[in-house]
């Protein structure tokens, strides 16, 4: 999978090459070794050496003489799956005595992103029906034809029934609410919120299972973005929308700042619990042992960002005004103004993160050094991967309580351990997780007052995009601050924020004001988000989330089965809605 078969022919006489690779993903590495092609020793009959290559990436090779030490040729090309290439080297006779290195495509490779665009035509044609349908039974003919056919089925079906059962009310002892009470009425919920929370995590639990095994569906191995490095930060931006809206409606309710503190402490406390059981899984390893556990984790991020940002915003909480159509004091930056004591902490906590990031000393390592290590920055600071976060990590945690296999790894060949949840980018999920509270305060500072908070959804749009385009100078590696799921950087935070406002631009209107969208399929995990995600972290191995295929090496069997596997959840989640069985910690 993700590779192609290159045969490199040696036609020139006397010469020992040295072919070495990189990939142009790779910024700044150094060159590996591939292969060594020696001279066959029998003029007119080329050497030739076989060697996989990668097709995830466009390839750069380089050819060196062995001996003389010095470049043949050098080209970049895009292998393509399961391809069968050759590289012909040879000397071109045009009056100059040139080397030509020319690529032959012995066998077409296969397209390996066809699977993904035939599930994606599949769903759009999915929703094209269901909406279809949708319309249908918004006509008065059509739903009265079908009523009247339901109702006829329903009458035949109590004629034949046996008549005196009991209902299944009188079974319950005519109590139609679990456990005998009915709950206190809440507040309604913004389905958006809702809805935004379970995109973020089906595509978590869609990328987390292997994603079809394409490499844009995995973390990115360094600097830059994939589809896997957008779901992360979603679940904490919409968390923070959350903590606000409900911390609110619990406080209208009469409940004491006190109790409240004391359910924000044991709640982070289960979630840090929780965490450390899921990411340390050893149930066919044998017995864990504590000198390897691992400490820092998703789960535990969200206990530790949920404490602080929920404990800021009880010590400075003020009443929420119900309308601003009546009051003279209201004005448009009040969302923010109210706000100015949890701006000024999250300000100072976002200069602890660029003083350490920049200016902290680290142990044979460049000062402020936000790099891979391993053989980035030509494989002089391979021992360096994450700067002070890395450090970090290392000092406080240990190399064995950390992440061993970073993301960085794979392109990078990094050798150190690395956590892309450690302590240090805690700081900046726990400012992303404020950018989503400052989200909940437009949704309910201005609530019914649709134009106010679109413009203010655009607004903070524009400009968190402003600040990630000074910071990364639009590149990918070239900015002052590039945008890195691994570090957390901020310019990570200002671009996924910017994108968070973004999609509720959209799905505010659509699913709350318009009701042109109920949030389905979405909506049902993300009203169950604890026991999706821990149930698709524990039962992963399982089936039917996982099941032996009949092609190991097929992208479209793993996309399949993952997709099958997200679907589940889904169709689990909305089970559990219906039967009215949430899970909260």
């Amino acid at each position: 999978m993700d590779q192609a078969l290159l045969l490199i022919h040696n036609e020139l006489h006397g010469t020992n090459l040295t072919v070495y690779w990189n990939s142009e993903r790779c910024y700044h590495c150094s060159f590996q070794v591939l292969v060594n092609v020696s001279w066959s020793g029998k003029p007119g009959k080329p050497s030739t050496a076989a060697v996989a290559v990668s097709t995830q990436h466009g390839s750069i090779l380089q050819l060196n003489d062995t001996v003389e030490e010095k470049e043949v040729c050098r080209l970049e090309y895009k292998f393509g799956e399961f391809g069968n290439y050759s590289l012909l080297v040879k000397h071109v006779h045009n009056g100059v005595n040139e080397i030509a290195c020319d690529v032959v495509v012995n066998k077409n490779p296969i397209d390996s992103n066809l699977p993904v665009c035939v599930a994606f035509l599949i769903g759009v044609a999915i929703i094209i029906a269901v909406s279809f349908l949708r319309f249908l039974l918004s006509l008065d003919d059509f739903h009265n034809w079908i009523s009247k056919a339901i109702n006829s089925r329903e009458t035949d079906r109590l004629i034949n029934s046996e008549l005196g059962s009991p209902s299944r009310a009188d079974s319950l002892g005519g109590d139609t609410q679990p456990g005998g009470w009915c709950p206190p009425a809440s507040p309604p919920r913004l389905r958006c919120v809702d809805t935004f929370r379970g995109i973020a995590l089906i595509l978590m639990v869609f990328v987390n299972y292997g994603g079809g095994k394409y490499w844009y569906f995995k973390h990115s191995s360094w600097n830059g973005l994939t589809v896997a490095d957008l779901v992360f930060p979603w679940f904490v931006f919409i968390m923070g929308s959350s903590i606000f809206l409900s911390m609110t409606s619990i406080l209208q309710r009469g409940c004491s700042k006190l109790k409240l503190m004391g359910k924000i402490g044991w709640r982070s406390f289960l979630l840090i619990c929780i965490g450390m059981f899921i990411v340390n899984p050893n149930y066919c390893l044998g017995p864990l042992s504590w000198d390897k556990v691992r400490i820092p984790g998703v789960l535990q991020r969200l206990g530790v960002t949920y404490f602080v940002v929920a404990v800021l915003e009880l010590i400075f909480a003020k009443p929420v005004p119900e309308s601003c159509a009546s009051e003279r004091s209201c004005f448009s930056l009040r969302d923010i103004i109210f706000s100015w004591p949890q701006w000024l902490f999250i300000l100072m906590l976002e200069s602890i993160w660029l003083g350490l990031t920049f200016f902290l000393p680290v142990p044979g390592c460049p000062t402020g050094y936000l790099g891979p290590g391993g053989i980035g920055d030509l494989g002089k600071y391979p021992n360096c991967t994450g700067g002070a976060a890395g450090y970090i990590d290392r000092l406080l945690l240990g190399d064995d309580h950390i992440y061993q296999h970073p993301s960085s790894a794979v392109l990078y060949h990094t050798e150190v351990a690395y956590d892309p949840e450690g302590i240090l980018g805690t700081i900046n999920s726990i400012v992303m997780a404020f950018l989503g509270v400052q989200a909940g305060k437009i949704l309910l500072y201005y609530k019914d007052q649709t134009k106010d908070i679109l413009i203010r959804f655009t607004a903070w749009c524009c400009f968190l995009g402003l600040i990630s385009i000074a910071l990364t100078k639009i590149s990918e590696n070239e900015g002052f601050i590039p945008i890195n799921k691994n570090l957390w950087s901020i310019s990570y935070v200002t671009t996924l924020s910017s994108f968070a406002f973004f999609i509720l631009l959209i799905l505010y209107p659509i699913v709350d004001v318009k009701g042109l969208w109920t949030g389905t399929p979405f909506f049902y995990p993300g009203m169950n988000s604890i026991l999706v995600y821990v149930g698709h972290e524990v039962f992963e191995n399982y089936f039917p989330f996982q099941w032996k295929l009949g092609d190991n090496q097929s992208h479209k069997e793993h996309l399949t089965q993952n997709i099958v596997a997200s679907a589940l959840w889904v169709l689990i989640a909305y089970i559990l809605y219906k039967k009215k069985v949430f899970w909260k910690i």
